[in-house]
């Protein structure tokens, strides 16, 4: 009896690991073969019970659907050979011709119980077969790339049993620098929910476990087949049931690819949490036991694989086992003390604030999921040697062109703003000034620059700022940036922006609007080396040389913070004063 492989969800799987070996008699359902493939490890069960004869695949091979695994010898099989055998010796030996009549009769009687057996079965396997190929329908999705190395599960919005819609949100993470929804990858029944509320998580981490639509049904009919098998069997004489005694008997030998209590790893927590590029994932791999999809994973999230151990049988190591290590160093992160946080391992601890004759009456308020994890990205700022540029932009004439052309867009549901020719202007300018739209290499030896503008737009919102970003927008009119920075803002209110809406920034613009003040600071987001800052513009004396007199100007205040390590005191002056001029005059920018 041959046993192919199913139905595996994918063109080709690898052999990662041969649970059989020929002569060992195994039971219906045992597991014989383990497959692996970019997507899931699947261990593959035996549709029948009976004698491995023979091993068809080695490890390494690729198999696809259909593909003779093993061969097997069924109890009836070997039954039937004996019977056979028995015959002859009895014919050979001369024995008493009178017996023969008797011996056909007992022939014919096995045949026929041999075939009843046969036909009993055929159902049974048709229903194993239907019940795997929905089985084959749950699928076990991995979270999109987030934008970050890591992110908190904040919400999950489904539960186990819940029917879902392509694109319907079933969980919000948040990360250091947004909360974002993630949404369903199929439509379909929730199945399993592999993360919880709290949870840390990565990117290409499995997280949920959707039935595809239309399983239900198929695999109510499996039930009623293997229903009707059940009763059929249940008329069979005792023999099946010393059968059924006997394949127990021998799955209790066979060695089991359940997986073991892992071990916990005492390694440095230092060299555990560093995250290591490619090339230095696969030099670790060299003598590794581990399929080709946990190899893939280990690569993507940066994970020393040698200091990650095994829990399945020979210590083989799953991808179960690279999530574990992943959350164990981000709990030792977590224990760890506040000195790991830049700025703040230098603070003391607060004074004891309960004597009200001292300190008065006091609240204790949460600060929001938002600005929590922000706090981290924020520490960052503390290691840049952040120096900031003040200057002035007469916008008066600016502000006319924007007047008249408000109107228009207005009609056409766009708030055309003058932060959009500050985004426009500035944009230009980091194409003339390339060194501001780069980054600093982590060796500190060489400068990385951008070869686009992607501006990244601060947005306050009731949690706090979230920063979205505008690809490309050195190639886009006034007209497509300002419907652009609407679109994002009322996505970043409404909480609706995506993972690529909020990576990629190379510059950020933070604008104050109308909210007052004449000059801030503004703290410079690491990885990018500057930061500009708009104040609420404000009518002003200026001295008009020609007309020796003093002019009422409208004046906006422009405030560059940039890291000193790449960007020199004096190119972000010139740099500042140019984003200046471009605003005076936007028609240079066509020049």
């Amino acid at each position: 009896m041959d046993i192919k492989a199913p139905d595996l969800g994918v063109d080709s799987a690898e052999v990662s690991e041969i649970m059989v070996e020929v002569g060992d008699v195994i039971a219906k359902d045992d597991n014989i073969i383990l497959l692996e493939s970019d997507k899931a490890s699947v261990e593959v069960p035996s549709s029948a019970a009976g004698k491995v004869t023979k091993i068809s695949v080695a490890v390494g091979d690729q198999v696809s659907e259909g593909m003779v695994l093993i061969e097997l010898e069924s109890e009836a099989d070997a039954k039937d050979d004996k019977q056979s055998t028995d015959t002859e010796n009895k014919t050979e030996s001369g024995a008493d011709k009178k017996n023969e009549p008797q011996d056909n009769q007992q022939e014919e009687k096995q045949s026929d119980t041999n075939a009843a057996e046969e036909n009993t079965s055929q159902p049974a396997k048709q229903a194993s077969e239907q019940a795997g190929e929905q089985v084959g329908k749950a699928t076990t999705h991995a979270l999109p790339d987030l934008g970050v190395d890591e992110a908190q599960v904040s919400e999950i919005m489904v539960s186990v049993g819940d029917m879902v819609t392509a694109d319907q949100s079933i969980l919000l993470i948040e990360s250091d620098k947004a909360s974002v929804e993630v949404p369903a990858p199929e439509a379909g029944k929730v199945e399993k929910i592999l993360v919880q509320a709290g949870d840390m998580v990565a990117n290409g981490q499995d997280f949920i476990v959707i039935i595809g639509e239309g399983s239900d049904s198929a695999s109510n009919n499996a039930s009623e087949s293997k229903a009707d098998t059940s009763e059929s069997q249940a008329s069979k004489p005792a023999e099946s049931t010393s059968k059924t005694e006997s394949a127990e008997q021998s799955d209790k030998s066979q060695p089991t690819a359940e997986p073991k209590q892992a071990a916990k790893s005492t390694t440095d927590t230092g060299a555990a949490n560093a995250k290591l590029s490619e090339a230095q994932v696969n030099e670790k791999m060299v003598d590794i036991y581990a399929g080709p999809a946990v190899r893939k994973l280990a690569r993507q999230l940066g994970v020393d694989i040698s200091q990650v151990t095994g829990s399945a049988l020979n210590d083989r190591i799953l991808k179960e086992d690279l999530f574990a290590h992943v959350k164990d160093s981000l709990n030792t992160q977590k224990v760890a003390p506040a000195s790991s946080n830049g700025v703040s391992s230098g603070l003391p601890s607060l004074p004891d604030m309960s004597n009200t004759e001292i300190w008065g009456e006091t609240e204790v308020q949460d600060l929001s999921r938002l600005q929590k994890v922000s706090i981290p990205q924020l520490n960052y700022n503390t290691l840049l040697p952040q120096v900031t540029q003040f200057d002035l932009s007469d916008i008066t004439e600016t502000e006319k062109l924007r007047g008249e052309l408000k109107g228009a867009m207005k009609a056409e549901g766009i708030g055309f703003t003058i932060l959009a020719f500050v985004v426009k202007a500035t944009a230009y300018a980091l194409t003339q000034h390339p060194r501001f739209n780069s980054h600093l290499s982590d060796d500190n030896t060489q400068v990385i620059l951008r070869k686009s503008v992607n501006m990244g737009i601060a947005v306050a919102t009731d949690d706090g700022l979230i920063v979205p970003v505008i690809k490309s927008v050195q190639d886009k009119g006034l007209k497509q940036i300002a419907i652009e920075i609407g679109e994002l803002a009322v996505k970043a209110r409404d909480k609706k922006l995506t993972t690529k809406e909020l990576q990629g920034a190379s510059f950020t613009i933070s604008s104050q609007g109308n909210l007052g003040g004449t000059a801030f600071t503004p703290l410079v987001n690491w990885p990018q080396v500057g930061i500009l800052g708009v104040s609420e513009a404000s009518m002003q004396p200026r001295w008009n040389a020609s007309k020796q007199t003093f002019e009422p100007r409208l004046m906006l205040p422009l405030s560059l913070s940039y890291d000193h390590r790449v960007i020199n005191g004096a190119d972000a002056a010139v740099f500042t004063r140019y984003i200046a001029t471009l605003l005076a005059d936007p028609r240079r920018i066509l020049l």
